[in-house]
Formats: structure tokens, C-alpha cells, sequence
């Protein structure tokens, strides 16, 4: 309809307009959003989608919330280990756009299977799995994007990286391009606005090795998790059952088992080099609170071709809980502007 409205009908062939309408659906009515999409049995949109690897197939969790065949944006969680219950606040918000959304739990994460095999924790078998997803659910450049937050921020950009003909948007939320510069930021920035006392016991704990220490909580919880992580003053529920669900062999085997900077698999892994080659839109959100430095993620969204950066003033690690209405708003006029050809 903004066509007939720009150029008035005698300026275009009445064909010409019928096949511009046929090619660009409108945004969809409240019956074929929740209309259902796979055939047989109905299950809320819930999909298992078998993945191969060189030690065997395994299952992963899937679930559609809505249906938009132009705007469909995968969620990849944090961790590595964590699980998708995290994002559920964006139900609260995307569906009223016509957004539809896909949760899904990467392999070893709470409803999908858990291999013990070290082997398969590694960031190149993880972007195979996301494209073997991409393929089984049909996305494709004219409505894929990706968001992925924390963990999931490297692995979109890993698979932006090997895979981006095939996205059409893409999100880097809540995550530095660059594991060294994130751990300086830790020990520079972060510990250093903490009480001293507070972070030399902190230190002796992990110079011993007793993570799981109830002390080692103690300590973090008040003065780096509600600092840093989330700043609601009572934690939602659907954060407290995804860090309940945390995998911590996948954990600690990539991360590391230190809360004040990575020292697993990712430690090296940095990939300021390489954002030139992101050339799709992409839209990178940062926190003033976060235990990521917003001024990187500013200056990440200077680096690719085509960036936006989306700072949450009030927010922290998870913003899309603590500063929700800049995380959300920004979010959606991202992914409209990108779905209507805007320039980001």
C-alpha cells in the first residue's frame, strides 16, 4: 500500500502492483500469527531437530512463538550451557509486533540432549548445529535473523562469519568481540569499583579452587551478580530456572569457572579483526551495567559494514530484564527498519 500512496496507480502496470503486493506480505493479523504451521498433532510450536556430529545424532529444543515469514528471529542463550527461559520476556513484547520468535536450547542445555563427550564443546561445532537448525526450520535471507546474547553474541558472530548469505539481520546483545579485552575490563573496571576486601577474598577463593564454595556465592551474589547480571531487586523466574539449569561442564569447560573474566576453550577467542566482513545490518546493545564494556559494543557497531548500537542506560548484563523498554523498543525498530529496507 505505501507504493499506490509514493507513486499514485497511473504510474505503475495494475500487474506490476499486484506481484509487489504478492511478494511483500503485510504484517499479520492476529489469526495467522498463532495460526498453525506444522502438520499432524499440534504441540505449541515445539520442535526436537536432530543434529549430527562426528560422535553420533543428538536432539535439540525448539519452540515458534507466532508465525511472520518475513520477520523470523532465532534466539541463541547465553553460557555456553544456560538455556532460552531467559528470553521469555520478549513474549511480553515482540508477539504485539507480528514478531515471531524462536527459542531454541543449544546442545547440552536443558531440554535438548546432553552428550558428555568433551570433544563436542567447541565454537565450530556449535555453528554447524545452528545451521543445521537454520536448515531444518526453513530460514532463509528473506526472513532470518539472529540474535544471540552473551555466549550467544560470539556464536552469532562465528556464524555470521561462515554463514551470512543466508541471514538477513543480525543482533549482538550483551557481548564484547574479544575475550582478552573482556577480562582486562573485568580486572580494571569491574573489580576496581568494588570494596578491595570484597575482591581479595574473592581472589583467594579461586587461587584455591573452591568455586563451589558457599562463600564464593556469598560474595558475588550482592556485589557482582545484582550489580552486573540483573539489578531487579527480586530475580524473575524465568532467569532463576535458566541459571538452575546451567550445565557446568559445558560451563567451565568453555568459560571457565571464574565469575571475573574467561579462562576456558574461549579465553583467546577475539574477533575485532574480522567485523569488516559482517556486511548485513546488525544492531549491537550494550549496558552502562553490564559485565561488558559499552564502549566496546559501541565501537563494535562502528566496525561492521552496516551497524546500529542500542545502549541500555539503566541496564546490565541482562538488560532485556532490567531496562526493558529500551532493550525491547529498540529491538523491534530494529528488526522493522531492517524488514522495510531502512538504513540502520
Amino acid at each position: 500500500m505505501r507504493l499506490l500512496r509514493s507513486v499514485g496507480l497511473g504510474a505503475v502496470p495494475l500487474a506490476a502492483l499486484t506481484l509487489a503486493a504478492a511478494a511483500v506480505p503485510e504484517k499479520p493479523t492476529l489469526q495467522s500469527y498463532f495460526a498453525a504451521r506444522e502438520p499432524g498433532v499440534q504441540a505449541g510450536g515445539v520442535r526436537l531437530i536432530p543434529i549430527r556430529t562426528p560422535h553420533g545424532t543428538f536432539n535439540v529444543w525448539t519452540k515458534r512463538f507466532g508465525s511472520n515469514p518475513r520477520i523470523r528471529l532465532l534466539l541463541l542463550h547465553g553460557g555456553p550451557g544456560a538455556t532460552h527461559e531467559y528470553f521469555e520476556a520478549m513474549e511480553s513484547f515482540l508477539p504485539a509486533e507480528g514478531i515471531e520468535l524462536i527459542y531454541y536450547d543449544q546442545l547440552g542445555s536443558a531440554y535438548s540432549d546432553q552428550p558428555k563427550d568433551e570433544s563436542l564443546w567447541t565454537t565450530e561445532r556449535f555453528v554447524d548445529e545452528v545451521e543445521q537448525v537454520r536448515q531444518t526450520l526453513g530460514l532463509d535471507r528473506d526472513n532470518f535473523y539472529l540474535l544471540g546474547h552473551s555466549w550467544g553474541g560470539i556464536l552469532a558472530v562465528e556464524y555470521a562469519l561462515a554463514h551470512q548469505s543466508h541471514l538477513k539481520g543480525l543482533v549482538i546483545s550483551n557481548m564484547m568481540m574479544s575475550i582478552p579485552d573482556y577480562n582486562r575490563y573485568a580486572n580494571e573496571v569491574l573489580a576496581a569499583h568494588m570494596d578491595p576486601e570484597v575482591v581479595r577474598e574473592i581472589r583467594e577463593i579461586e587461587k584455591r579452587g573452591e568455586y563451589e564454595s558457599p562463600r564464593y556465592m556469598e560474595l558475588l551474589t550482592p556485589n557482582f551478580y545484582a550489580k552486573h547480571i540483573c539489578r531487579l531487586p527480586e530475580w524473575p523466574d524465568a532467569v532463576n530456572r535458566a541459571f538452575a539449569k546451567l550445565n557446568r561442564q559445558v560451563y567451565v569447560l568453555m568459560q571457565g569457572p571464574s565469575e571475573f573474566g574467561a579462562s576456558g576453550r574461549l579465553e583467546r577467542w577475539d574477533r575485532k579483526a574480522d567485523l569488516p566482513r559482517i556486511t548485513v545490518p546488525t544492531l549491537v546493545i550494550g549496558a552502562r551495567h553490564d559485565t561488558m564494556d559499552p564502549e566496546h559494543m559501541k565501537w563494535v557497531a562502528g566496525q561492521v559494514k552496516s551497524g546500529r548500537f542500542l545502549l541500555c542506560p539503566e541496564g546490565s548484563h541482562l538488560a532485556m530484564w532490567d531496562d526493558q523498554q529500551t532493550y525491547m523498543t529498540g529491538l523491534t525498530r530494529f528488526l522493522k527498519d531492517v524488514d522495510e529496507a531502512k538504513k540502520p
